[in-house]
């Protein structure tokens, strides 16, 4: 405990700091399990014993407060180490995206400003590749994935439980200022260098404490509570999985942590540890749920939240007959990430029908406690909530980036009016639930009429055959644009329908009213794998360059 000296009558400034989240955890569930792949167990007692001494190690190496860390590794126990002592004594974590390329990592560690690298072995021939690029990183921390890796060229100046085990257990944390800055990371974006989003504690903890409302407190579907089992399947690196570690940790829940995502491996955890909450992008949970060992087991005690692409509603309702519970949640790196959650108010459940229930769950949703969203004209002036009304996502809350670290040009673009301008198109109904429809630069511009490209993919992906589907704007002479939608298939059906019948399909959907008739794309591409940025999100630009005439 820090030995602070208070006058006579002074009371204490309570700061919103990481430190305070974990203190919880260890009053309320100190025994609570904490779970890497099939390889090791401990409990929050030890999470704390670990965490001071992975501060005392950094400490020892020579970092400061102000000092950045930057950290390779997959989903584990380790990177849930490092998302508490690094903020806690101080320094900055920079959750370090291992799937950028050569350049762009050379780019983000230095423009971090990073003193000092945790990675995972498996990791070290990326970082062989661009240490000499580096000059502001002084010392390398190794993460043995496995007991003997090959020798790298590359000079370590420990290994990450080797300096665990030597280092003291008693780390004095300090009560920080809650505008400390706390993490970092960089949005990939399809076009220019990353740019750099940052969160203070103060913005951590609140995220957490809302959060966590609105996962467990109101009574409506997917709740997320104390008593849960938690596995995080979108990566650790990509807006602190969006904070639901933090959450987790809060609440004292059991979690799982998965390492590389291989799908027997993240089958054989969700049936031997009983997991019943996760998160992911829906690439992943097609991969779940496409996956022949996974149609044995019981999911009826899942939860997953989609985010980063669109829920479709062909994935929910094959997610739903698999027994999974599965929802929306929608948010941005510069965020922290989640703004909003779609699920049933609490005076709709009970009363809705199949098809109404998922057609909420497929909304991009409600606004969590403390966030305000609004959708706005290019004059930046609020729609009516009538659920058709289109203009762009803005949005206020007391954790959003308060700019892009060393650009400030690119943040003028960020906050207008002192909103957060999502770059986002979309709508909100009368019981103010969003609907996006699409990336300002992804709308479909159609002989002055707007296709919403997540319209398209959303009522393709109701074909039985269709795995994943995304639809780009092409020129054309007379329109302007038309939609392409672009189609994979699922290995099974890929002889059961051609680019024809899913036209036919479109075309069907469009006289039944689900479609404007001009909105039916002149073409439909069968093809391969769809191209995808470093996070699982949809690269469109890439699309663009590829399949454009």
């Amino acid at each position: 405990m820090t030995n602070e000296i208070y006058q006579p009558g002074e009371s204490y400034n309570y700061p919103l700091i990481i430190k305070k989240l974990l203190k919880s955890a260890i009053t309320y569930a100190p025994d609570q399990e904490i779970v890497y792949r099939d390889k090791l167990r401990y409990s929050y007692l030890d999470l704390e014993n670990r965490i001071h001494r992975l501060a005392s190690g950094l400490k020892e190496a020579g970092i400061k407060q102000g000092d950045t860390v930057a950290v390779f590794d997959y989903d584990s126990n380790r990177f849930l180490e490092c998302f508490f002592a690094i903020p806690m004594m101080g320094a900055v974590m920079q959750m370090v995206n291992w799937r950028l390329s050569a350049q762009q990592l050379v780019y983000t560690i230095n423009h971090a400003e990073a003193k000092l690298i945790i990675i995972n072995s498996d990791f070290l021939p990326i970082l062989e590749n661009i240490r000499e690029h580096l000059p502001d990183v002084k010392k390398i921390i190794v993460i043995a994935e496995n007991p003997s890796y090959p020798e790298s060229p590359v000079e370590i100046y420990s290994d990450y439980d080797e300096m665990l085990k030597s280092s003291s257990p008693q780390f004095d944390f300090p009560d920080l200022d809650e505008n400390t800055k706390a993490t970092t990371f960089y949005t990939t974006g399809t076009t220019g260098d990353p740019k750099g989003v940052h969160f203070t504690h103060r913005q951590l903890v609140l995220h957490t404490l809302s959060l966590t409302i609105a996962l467990g407190s109101y009574d409506t579907i997917g709740n997320f509570r104390s008593s849960d089992v938690y596995m995080p399947l979108t990566p650790m690196f990509h807006v602190h999985a969006w904070g639901i570690p933090y959450v987790a940790t809060l609440l004292g829940a059991k979690q799982v942590y998965p390492g590389k995502y291989e799908p027997p491996m993240l089958v054989k955890l969700i049936a031997t540890e009983k997991v019943t909450a996760s998160h992911c992008v829906p690439t992943v949970l097609q991969m779940i749920v496409g996956s022949p060992a996974a149609k044995e087991l019981d999911l009826s005690n899942w939860k997953v939240i989609i985010g980063g692409s669109k829920l479709s509603a062909g994935l929910a309702t094959a997610a739903n007959s698999m027994g999974i519970t599965v929802y929306t949640g929608y948010g941005m790196s510069e965020t922290c990430p989640v703004i909003s959650l779609s699920t049933p108010k609490t005076t709709m459940m009970g009363k809705l029908t199949d098809d109404e229930m998922l057609n909420i769950v497929v909304k991009t949703g409600l606004p969590i406690p403390l966030v305000e969203f609004e959708v706005v004209d290019v004059d930046g002036n609020p729609q009516p909530h009538d659920g058709k009304s289109v203009g762009e996502v803005v949005f206020r809350a007391p954790w959003l980036t308060s700019d892009y670290f060393k650009a400030p040009h690119k943040s003028l673009e960020l906050w207008r009016n002192g909103w957060l301008h999502s770059g986002d198109v979309g709508h909100i109904d009368a019981n103010g639930y969003l609907q996006v429809t699409d990336r300002i630069k992804d709308v479909i511009k159609t002989g002055g009429e707007w296709i919403s490209s997540l319209d398209l993919e959303n009522c393709i992906s109701k074909h039985p055959a269709v795995l994943e589907s995304a639809a780009i704007g092409v020129p054309d002479d007379k329109w302007g644009e038309r939609p392409l939608l672009l189609v994979t298939l699922k290995p099974e059906l890929t002889d059961h329908v051609d680019e024809n019948g899913l036209r036919q399909f479109m075309l069907d959907a469009a006289a039944q009213g689900h479609l404007p008739k001009y909105g039916v794309p002149d073409k439909i591409m069968i093809i391969d794998e769809l191209p995808k940025t470093s996070v699982g999100k949809l690269n469109k630009r890439m699309m663009r360059t590829v399949y454009l005439p």
